[in-house]
C-alpha cells in the first residue's frame, strides 16, 4: 500500500566523543524516507530553503524508492538546522542550537497524486501542521504521529486534538511520561489510549521499545551493537519509525500481530542507522542485510 511522510529537512551539525561532521544531511522525515524505502515506496512531504546542499539532494535521489514530487524549495528561505553532542552514554545528547528557518512559513503542499496515500506518518511538528495534512489524505487507511516535548508543554490542546484523529502514536519514554504524568511506561500507553490512539509504541532507546495495544502489550529490546560500530545516534527514532510503517505499507496491516512483527522491522533498519553519521549507511543497506540482522535478532531474543 502506498506510504506518505510529513516532516523535516535538515542541515545537521553531529558532535560526538569521538568525532564532529558539519552539514550533515538530517531531518526527520529524511531519516524516515530512507529507512522506509529498504522495504517498500515512500512519498516524502517536506519543505528546505535555497541555502540546501546540492549533495544532501542528491543523496536523497539515490534511494530509488523514495518519491520526491512532495519536496519544494524555497529559495529565499533558510532550510532548517540542528546541533547537537552526544556523550558517552548515547542516551544523553545536548542540543547546541536549532534554526527554525523555513519551519515558521507555511506548510509545504502536497501533490495532487499523494492524495491516494494508504499509510500516513506525521513526523515531528507542529501538531497544527500535522493536524493540517489529515484531510489531504482521504484515502488514509493508517495514520501514526510523533511528537515531542516541547509541543506537550507549548501546544498541548492542538496536540490533543491530533491525538484524537490518529491511529498511532510514537514516542520515548520520557515524552511519554510528561503527555502523561505516568512514569511507568506501559501505564503512560495505557493512558495516551485513551487519548484516541489504537496502539502506541513508547521507545526506550537502546533498552528497546514498548507497543500498547488494547489486545496486549509486547516489549522489543534494542539490537545489540557493539560501542565501536555506534557512530551517530541521530535519526535512529526516525529510522525506527520508517521500518516499522514501512513493514506495515508492504504487508497492507496494522493487526496486533502485524504491529508485534513491525517493531522488529524498526529495530532491526534503525541499527543500521547508528552506524553511520546522517544517511551513509543507509545508502549502503542491502534487503539480505536486514534479512540476515533479522534473523540474528529473532534468535538473540527467542525465549525457550
Amino acid at each position: 500500500m502506498k506510504l506518505v511522510v510529513t516532516g523535516t529537512i535538515g542541515i545537521d551539525t553531529v558532535e560526538t566523543p569521538r568525532a564532529k561532521r558539519v552539514g550533515v544531511s538530517g531531518g526527520s522525515a529524511a531519516y524516515f524516507a530512507a529507512a522506509a524505502s529498504q522495504l517498500c515506496p515512500v512519498r516524502l512531504v517536506a519543505v528546505v530553503g535555497g541555502d540546501w546542499p546540492t549533495e544532501h539532494q542528491s543523496i536523497l535521489k539515490s534511494f530509488s524508492g523514495v518519491c520526491l514530487d512532495g519536496l519544494e524549495s524555497r529559495a529565499n528561505s533558510r532550510t532548517f538546522a540542528w546541533g547537537g553532542k552526544y556523550f558517552e552514554d548515547v542516551n544523553r545528547r545536548e542540543t547546541l542550537f536549532t534554526e527554525v528557518g523555513v519551519l515558521q512559513e507555511e506548510p509545504p503542499r502536497v501533490p495532487a497524486a499523494y492524495a491516494d496515500s494508504e499509510f500516513v506518518f506525521l513526523g515531528n511538528t507542529h501538531p497544527s501542521v500535522q493536524l493540517g495534512f489529515i484531510d489531504q489524505f482521504p484515502q488514509r487507511k493508517v495514520v501514526v504521529a510523533d511528537t515531542m516535548d516541547l509541543w506537550i508543554r507549548t501546544a498541548h490542546p492542538e496536540l490533543t486534538a491530533l491525538l484524537r484523529r490518529v491511529d498511532g502514536l510514537i514516542v520515548n519514554d520520557s515524552e511519554a511520561g510528561e503527555l502523561t504524568g505516568f512514569r511507568n511506561a506501559i501505564s503512560a500507553g495505557r493512558k495516551i489510549l485513551d487519548m484516541g490512539p489504537k496502539f502506541v509504541v513508547v521507545k526506550k532507546g537502546e533498552h528497546g521499545a514498548i507497543l500498547i495495544h488494547p489486545e496486549g502489550t509486547s516489549v522489543i529490546p534494542a539490537f545489540p551493537i557493539e560501542e565501536p560500530q555506534v557512530i551517530d545516534p541521530t535519526g535512529a527514532g526516525d529510522s525506527f519509525a520508517g521500518g516499522f510503517m514501512g513493514y506495515l505499507a508492504r504487508e497492507g496491516r496494522s493487526d496486533f500481530s502485524s504491529l508485534q512483527t513491525a517493531m522488529a522491522y524498526g529495530t532491526v533498519v534503525a541499527s543500521f542507522a547508528l552506524e553511520s553519521f546522517g544517511l551513509d549507511r543507509m545508502r549502503t543497506l542491502k534487503a539480505s542485510e536486514i534479512i540476515k540482522r533479522l534473523a540474528q535478532f529473532q534468535q538473540m531474543a527467542r525465549v525457550g
